[in-house]
């Protein structure tokens, strides 16, 4: 039986250990963080990828989904245009927990840091920061943007700042004012102007809840922030410095209080409301182009092999398709034959074809909203004083 060593357990890691499980491999997942309760990327818009997997649990997508039925604009001065537009939407706890609850019986750690790779013409080891190690015949390494497997297994790639922050809020349905949850529910609202576009919607609870009143309004908030900005929103109120994710309740005083500022001057008043009502949470749209994703007997799936921008709406998509044609590739290979190397280099062309040309759609939707380096920038007053980083 093959055994595989997955790195990173968020939704895409998930997902590759009910792939590799499916063809027949003992998984086991290492995730570096303490607990994975935080929202990390908190709405998600339903796709094919995601429905595909769901069925084969035997999941339902309405079990785990919000219908919203139509599709409005906001104007600054409040008035509405709508159109019908169904659709399903979703919460990354939500599949976290729908992907995580069939792999009781896996071996699944947390607060393993990964140090080391060492990946040989038999084996593959995996050397965590506790001084512990794995031994494995392949390892995934689903790790995120900010990979340390790919930095380990030698692959090129640097991470940029596009030029623009995504804040982002999280709020139960039935905190909001009544007026502005009738507004935004079943209904995904949106509002765009050069280098700032806002929209939201509905997902299931904080425990999958899907009734009118207990779910949950979701929304995301880019606005373009010159890079000398970025440190200090990442700056939590305890003054720790993160790296890639300001989680809720550590946005500063100071921080917020720009942010609300921005809301009322920019906003139409409903979202300015809604900016108010929340604990905001943020990431920096960060670019981390593709070189490759299979080194020997390890490979990349996700944002590790390489990003796309969260416009696409095919972060968790991608994510799971690498996880499929991965799963794909390994197939009919047994630990003691040769490594099926054509059928990784096809797994590779295909799915980095697929990842390259997400990531210029991306790119290209967010500059038509001119968002990122080439529109112009907010928040400047919390930009560092020249000289200083």
């Amino acid at each position: 039986m093959t055994k595989a060593l997955v790195i990173g357990g968020s939704v895409g890691g998930l997902a590759a250990a009910h792939e590799l499980r499916t063809i027949g491999a003992d998984v086991a997942v290492y995730e570096r963080s303490v607990d994975r309760t935080q929202p990390r990327g908190a709405g998600i818009v339903m796709q094919p990828e995601v429905e595909e997997l769901l069925a084969r649990l035997g999941i339902s997508v309405p079990s785990v989904s919000v219908e919203l039925q139509e599709r409005q604009q906001l104007h600054h001065d409040g008035r509405t245009t709508r159109y019908r537009a169904p659709q399903w939407m979703t919460a990354w706890d939500t599949l976290f927990h729908a992907f995580r609850t069939p792999l009781s019986d896996a071996c699944y750690r947390l607060d393993s840091s990964l140090q080391q790779v060492v990946v040989d013409s038999d084996h593959v080891t995996a050397t965590f920061a506790d001084g512990s190690s794995a031994r494995g015949d392949f390892l995934v390494g689903a790790d995120g943007v900010g990979s340390t497997t790919r930095t380990l297994l030698g692959i090129p790639g640097y991470i940029t700042y596009s030029g623009y922050v995504a804040f982002r809020g999280l709020e139960p349905e039935s905190g909001l004012p009544d007026e502005l949850r009738e507004l935004l529910a079943e209904r995904f609202t949106l509002f765009g102007v050069p280098g700032m576009q806002m929209l939201c919607y509905l997902v299931p609870g904080a425990d999958g809840q899907l009734d009118r009143g207990a779910r949950r309004v979701n929304w995301v908030w880019y606005v373009n922030t010159p890079a000398s900005a970025v440190a200090t929103l990442l700056t939590g109120t305890s003054g720790r410095q993160f790296e890639n994710f300001l989680p809720p309740g550590e946005l500063t005083a100071e921080n917020s209080s720009a942010l609300v500022d921005l809301a009322r001057e920019a906003l139409p008043p409903q979202f300015g409301a809604l900016v108010q009502h929340s604990t905001v949470f943020l990431q920096p749209v960060f670019d981390r182009a593709p070189a490759a994703m299979v080194a020997g007997r390890a490979a990349l799936i996700g944002d590790a092999a390489g990003t796309v921008r969260p416009h696409t709406a095919s972060g968790t998509s991608k994510a799971l398709g690498d996880a499929a044609a991965l799963a794909h590739a390994l197939a009919r290979w047994s630990p003691g034959d040769d490594l099926p190397v054509r059928l990784l280099e096809h797994f590779e062309h295909q799915r980095l074809s697929h990842l390259i040309g997400v990531a210029r759609s991306g790119v290209r939707m967010a500059a038509q909203s001119r968002l990122g380096n080439t529109g112009p920038d907010f928040l400047t007053r919390l930009a560092l004083p020249a000289g200083r980083s």
